[in-house]
């Protein structure tokens, strides 16, 4: 898989390094999972869809709770779907990234500034 890839090459690049588990690997080097990358980049990508910096090309729809702040709009899927329909549904960006979104708290996804993320 791409995430085993990646490991590879990361621990190869690094001197002794190979030694040590993946999760120990990036405790020493002070990196985040791929995982965590991931959602860390859809996260900056979606406050950049709320502040017209980048296209919105999902067309999420983004609407203000004033008790939770910015939230996003989940698309959401006919109930008569098929089960593949429904994973790919359930792991598209659209979806995936305004479940994410809407995780944060008030303060970080009403941050006006990409730096107070």
């Amino acid at each position: 898989s791409k995430q085993w890839y990646q490991r590879r090459v990361r621990a190869r690049r690094v001197d002794n390094m190979k030694q040590y588990s993946y999760w120990d690997r990036l405790k020493k080097l002070n990196l985040m999972s791929l995982q965590r990358r991931r959602e860390r980049y859809t996260i900056i990508h979606m406050w950049k869809m709320y502040n017209e910096v980048a296209p919105n090309s999902t067309n999420t729809r983004f609407y203000m709770n004033d008790r939770t702040g910015v939230k996003a709009e989940v698309p959401s899927l006919f109930s008569g779907a098929r089960g593949t329909v429904k994973t790919m549904f359930f792991d598209s960006f659209a979806v995936k990234a305004a479940r994410l979104w809407n995780t944060l708290p008030k303060k970080v996804n009403t941050a006006d500034d990409l730096d107070q993320f």
